[in-house]
């Protein structure tokens, strides 16, 4: 996919987006383009190419036809973005991961049915009986037969094996450890004392090679129910990542999936997760530092979104107009959800997605831009080398929340941090790590799929218990040079939720995606030429907010904050900013 670029200054009009379909819809030839007409001329982005006929087709009629969503390749949709050097985990075991490796209230224990099916899979995987992704992969056996060691020792009753799963493991485990490999019989029976059948495989199993031995003995107070130190849990990463090809890794697969589903199934402590976040901080030398007087460094969750509109690489856009620097990152593609994400976008319009750091940061100061995005692959590379390996843990794993808190350049001025979260519990975690950054303010927002981005929707009077979405929770630092101390820092916290209706947004929908990379581009290029509507409002509430919340300069007042944001918009300022970013993303050196 070739993007042909040349860059014009001025107001911008977006014009058709076409797939053109030849008679026999054997072989549609599919055109896409972006013209954004100025004043002195075009700034054009457009792909050619020639796709399979179920490219073109859209999520909708994917999830109609029953198509698997990784077979689809469609630059437009989020799921073709998946690497095809991924290997496809078994869809049997999978499902049952999605029940069991969960915590100790939220998991579902299998019926007897689907315990005997999942145990009569693994045991002909085992055997050699399955064959590519039919096979049951290391990481999936790890992360099933741990998650049923630390449910038999630690959760509570209603969340212990099920009689369905007593009576499989009763028929099967005597098969299944005459030829499962000795890391797993280790991982389902550490101590010889679940299964009942005596052995003296777990108990004795100590590793292959130094890199596993600090692993096994780590996974062995993991599944018990206990908790590591932060020396231990850094000690375990930098051992074993990154991880390398199955014929030369440097650990065992089942041993780490096990370890990280496990970590999140004894919900982390604060060490463990200040142990993630921090582990690969200056291992690939110091941090860039940006000259701008405000950095914002936005987490999103990296699997994306699969429903609605994103809006945060547009509400970056917004920003930098007016001095409010924003950088972003993430990858091509994350699972559990391989959702939409600002890698997918920017890679579609045709920015360079393999920026270093550095040339991060010279885009930061560039006055024509302003804001940057940094891809896991080029800042930590040992972490994006678990992608994926995380497919087939299934459950998000501890990384998933400390990998929305990094810093892969800081700023000469102020800096902060905004961070999206669904499940109630997280957001105190998230803070406390905001903090241990030294950061002048930070921010939680509950975003619809757990994205940060505020919604304008109505809330329903009957909605589910926990938090509601729009939820805020944060600090500023009331004394920004103070911000910089490790201790002793004078911060104002707050909460609360956003009620777009009193700000004056009419309440609306959020826009559908449904997982298409181009649907949720056109309604960001459309709101930034400014459109009116939901996408339009969204991004002018998440500026405006995020500003006003985070204690930025000019924004003490909440309808001034949100007037600017409007303002850079409807001036084709922010339009101008995004186009300048595909452009110059190339050229930063």
């Amino acid at each position: 996919m070739k993007a042909l670029l040349n860059s014009d200054s001025g107001v911008y009009s977006i014009s058709s987006i076409a797939a053109v379909y030849p008679r026999n819809f054997s072989q549609p030839k599919l055109q896409t383009t972006f013209q954004l007409s100025g004043k002195d001329g075009d700034f054009r982005i457009r792909w050619k190419g020639r796709l399979i006929a179920k490219a073109v087709i859209d999520s909708s009629t994917i999830d109609q036809l029953g198509l698997p969503e990784f077979d689809i390749r469609n630059p437009a949709l989020s799921s073709s973005y998946r690497s095809s050097n991924y290997r496809k985990p078994n869809q049997t075991v999978l499902e049952a991961q999605a029940r069991v490796c969960t915590g100790p209230t939220q998991t579902r224990p299998l019926a007897e049915e689907q315990a005997f099916k999942v145990a009569d899979t693994i045991l002909r995987s085992a055997k050699g009986e399955l064959k590519d992704e039919e096979e049951v992969s290391k990481a999936q056996l790890g992360a099933f037969f741990a998650a049923m060691t630390i449910r038999a020792n630690t959760f509570p009753e209603a969340t212990q094996w099920s009689r369905g799963e007593v009576l499989a493991m009763n028929t099967y485990w005597p098969h299944l450890v005459r030829v499962l490999p000795p890391d797993v019989i280790f991982i389902a029976d550490p101590e010889g004392s679940i299964m009942g059948a005596g052995s003296s495989i777990g108990p004795q199993y100590v590793g292959n090679g130094t890199n596993e031995m600090r692993l096994v003995g780590a996974l062995r107070e993991v599944l018990a129910g206990g908790h590591l130190g932060y020396e231990e849990v850094q000690g375990v990463l930098k051992d074993v990542l990154p991880l390398k090809m199955e014929n030369e890794t440097s650990a065992s697969e089942s041993l780490l999936s096990a370890f990280l589903i496990g970590q999140r199934m004894n919900r982390e402590n604060d060490r463990e997760l200040k142990a993630y976040c921090l582990a690969f901080d200056d291992e690939f030398g110091p941090t860039p530092v940006a000259d701008v007087s405000s950095l914002t460094h936005y987490g999103e969750p990296y699997d994306g979104n699969t429903r609605y509109f994103r809006s945060t690489l547009f509400v970056a856009a917004v920003r930098s107009c007016y001095g409010e620097s924003c950088l972003l990152h993430g990858v091509e593609w994350m699972p559990p959800k391989g959702g939409i994400n600002e890698e997918q976008m920017l890679k579609y319009m045709g920015a360079n997605i393999r920026l270093s750091p550095l040339q991060a940061k010279k885009l930061l100061e560039d006055e024509e831009v302003g804001f940057a995005y940094i891809s896991q692959r080029e800042a930590i590379p040992p972490l994006h080398s678990l992608i994926g390996l995380r497919e087939h843990i299934k459950k998000r794993p501890p990384l998933a929340t400390t990998e929305k808190v990094q810093q892969f350049v800081r700023a000469c001025g102020r800096e902060a941090i905004v961070a999206g979260f669904y499940h109630e519990g997280y957001e105190e975690p998230l803070l406390m790590l905001m903090r241990r950054r030294g950061v002048h303010s930070g921010l939680v927002v509950k975003g619809e799929e757990g994205a940060l981005s505020m919604t304008t929707k109505m809330r329903p009077s009957n909605s589910s218990k926990g938090l509601p979405v729009n939820y805020c929770s944060g600090f500023r630092s009331l004394n920004v040079a103070a911000a910089c101390e490790a201790d002793g820092v004078s911060r104002e916290s707050f909460n609360l939720v956003v009620n777009a209706k009193d700000y004056g947004f009419e309440p609306t929908d959020t826009p559908r995606t449904d997982r298409s990379v181009l649907k949720n581009i056109e309604l960001g290029l459309a709101a930034l030429r400014g459109e009116k509507g939901p996408a339009y409002d969204r991004i002018v509430l998440n500026a405006g907010m995020v500003d006003h919340l985070l204690g930025c300069d000019g924004a003490e007042d909440v309808t001034s904050a949100l007037d600017r944001a409007r303002e850079a918009i409807d001036s084709g300022k922010a339009l101008e900013r995004l186009l300048n970013y595909i452009k110059n993303s190339h050229k930063v050196n």
